[in-house]
């Protein structure tokens, strides 16, 4: 079988293109909750139901970069903003955590994508030097200009604000959440795609007055803006079935430190670095796989006048 065989299969016997997307969506999801394992293409075939021929070459052409690229990419990204916000996890804990088999062989590897060691890059951050999008060496082709981000909200960038004080430890049942997804640059475009997508999405599907959810997967000052992915979504019964380009997800059950935020979107990535680079350090606990997010409970308040707004700021942790 050769690699036109897929331009020769009847469109009836094939996926539609939402069932391909829904399919991806539960591989990376698997990916970035699995970075600690082997992750082989047999594996990662079979969770998105293709055969390991295809998946190889389905996966580079939806992701427009292969499997490997992809795997090593996530690991150092995730690897970099655990070195940040654990400052005190000894780096070879973290590069076991990311699936690395020694310290030596993560150090060459990310030394090659981001042109520093790991103990160098905490030092950058410890002196407010850090940016990822200018040190990266390998595959970033991108616009050196920083893009705006979605609140700010990059780990990497410094902060003077203290430790929050106001952090609560919760625990939070698994929930099902119907998603849009925007893949692209944080900031406006973020804002835009709540206005012009998500909000029409949430009316016909009768979800405005359900928990709402934004879900930023990666950091901006981390991963090039146009590998970002964001996640807007409503809670809603596991068997919701939603008009439109969706997708539903579980988000897991477990622990949260959560920071309950009120201010404007120009302020809560100051929250976010506070929370992440102040209070977890010194909290005795450490960041698992599961994603940060924004919980936005019935009855948030929005003040179009002002811009203010509250949520809940979420982070997942666990034990050291």
């Amino acid at each position: 079988m050769d690699a036109g065989t897929l331009r020769t299969v009847p469109a009836a016997a094939t996926p539609s293109r939402p069932e391909y997307e829904a399919r991806m969506h539960r591989v990376l999801e698997h990916i970035d909750r699995h970075l600690d394992e082997a992750l082989s293409l047999d594996a990662l075939a079979a969770v998105a139901h293709f055969s390991p021929f295809h998946f190889h070459r389905l996966f580079a052409a939806w992701m427009g970069e292969t499997l490997g690229d992809h795997l090593r990419r996530r690991r150092l990204e995730t690897a970099a903003l655990r070195l940040i916000a654990q400052p005190r996890v000894p780096v070879l804990h973290i590069a076991l955590s990311v699936g690395f088999g020694s310290a030596e062989a993560f150090a060459r590897a990310f030394r090659g994508r981001f042109g520093c060691s790991p103990s160098s890059l905490r030092q950058q951050r410890r002196g407010g030097r850090l940016d990822f999008r200018n040190t990266d060496q390998v595959d970033r082709k991108i616009d050196q200009a920083a893009p705006q981000a979605p609140s700010d909200d990059g780990l990497s960038q410094p902060t003077s604000m203290e430790s929050p004080v106001n952090v609560k430890l919760i625990d939070r049942p698994d929930v099902t959440v119907a998603y849009l997804r925007h893949t692209g640059p944080y900031g406006d475009p973020v804002s835009q795609f709540w206005q012009h997508h998500v909000y029409p999405w949430m009316v016909t599907n009768g979800l405005l007055e359900a928990p709402r959810y934004g879900i930023s997967h990666d950091d901006p000052s981390i991963t090039a803006p146009e590998r970002c992915r964001y996640d807007a979504g409503a809670e809603v019964a596991p068997d919701f079935v939603a008009s439109g380009d969706s997708f539903k997800t579980t988000m897991p059950a477990g622990r949260y430190a959560m920071l309950h935020f009120e201010g404007t979107t120009d302020e809560i990535g100051a929250a976010w670095r506070a929370l992440l680079g102040g209070w977890l350090p010194d909290s005795g606990l450490q960041l698992d796989a599961r994603p940060c997010f924004e919980f936005y409970p019935p009855g948030s308040r929005f003040d179009p006048a002002t811009g203010v707004f509250d949520c809940e700021i979420c982070v997942p942790v666990a034990p050291l």
